[in-house]
């Protein structure tokens, strides 16, 4: 591992649990260092920073791995989460916006407050912080000369296949993650060539308390490959998107081809239902 490459810091959002914390360990495999982020998980927060700071050699001079709590909803404390980062580790060359919420709503039961919810956590806490690594890496550019290579940092959005293959489940929470899949276009046009913008779509990648064991394995096998996306593949997509520096305003859809389908509810929903696609 380069000296250089160990010491690049990666924020990601939501990685004390579940993708996030792949993505986090995926990362710092790869030499990154990883400021964890979290809201109320801080015992497995803690438990990420640990293992990502496993991953990467000894430098007692830097810091690997450090945990930082915050609200996605609270709009002063996203905007302090990133300058809380650069102070804890001196630089921020990128961002994973990876948390989201998730709550039940369709066209019947929408209201405000819960479209407020989700565009607040899942679109405006990811804009936020690409605003604010933006200002980062500007000041930080003014600081150097000119004969530095300057390579653009990256912000990279956690979307949904559902976007390609819409279904009317969790309303609020589709149209908070349509909007961020524009988002990308606009902060690509915006933020260049400081900051690259690139989306990252998984299909069915992970259970939930929703459905059984069979029945998720019965659905990641839907698809036209035979399988949809695992952690894995995700965490390697995010690490390509952040290093590949000729990728910026576009989405990598990592579904099995899930997205080329077309489902009448969303998978969390569709367990011990007969597995039917709309013709």
């Amino acid at each position: 591992m380069s000296a250089a490459s160990s010491s690049r810091v990666v924020l990601v959002t939501g990685a004390a649990r579940r993708l996030g914390r792949e993505i986090a360990l995926a990362l710092a495999g790869a030499g990154w260092r990883v400021a964890v982020h979290y809201r109320g998980s801080a015992e497995d927060a803690e438990q990420t920073v640990a293992d990502c700071a496993g991953l990467l050699a000894a430098d007692v001079s830097q810091v690997k791995s450090a945990a930082f709590a915050c609200d996605l909803n609270d709009e002063d404390a996203v905007r302090r989460l990133l300058p809380q980062v650069v102070a804890q580790f001196g630089r921020v060359d990128a961002v994973v916006n990876n948390a989201s919420t998730f709550e039940f709503d369709d066209a019947a039961s929408f209201s405000y407050a819960a479209m407020e919810k989700h565009l607040r956590s899942n679109t405006g806490a990811a804009i936020l912080l690409a605003q604010a690594l933006h200002t980062h890496l500007l000041a930080r550019q003014a600081q150097q000369t000119e004969n530095t290579e300057r390579q653009p940092g990256c912000v990279v959005n956690l979307l949904d296949q559902k976007l390609w293959n819409p279904n009317p489940d969790f309303f609020s929470y589709t149209l908070s993650k349509a909007a961020l899949e524009a988002a990308n276009t606009l902060l690509a046009q915006a933020l260049a060539p400081v900051l690259r913008v690139v989306g990252v779509a998984p299909g069915l990648t992970m259970t939930s308390h929703m459905l059984s064991a069979e029945e998720f394995a019965a659905l990641h096998r839907l698809s036209p490959l035979g399988r949809s996306s695992t952690p894995a593949d995700v965490a390697a997509t995010v690490r390509f998107a952040l290093e590949n520096q000729s990728i910026t305003g576009t989405t990598l859809l990592v579904d099995g081809g899930q997205h080329l389908m077309k489902f009448g509810r969303d998978f969390s929903l569709m367990g011990g239902a007969p597995l039917k696609t709309i013709d």
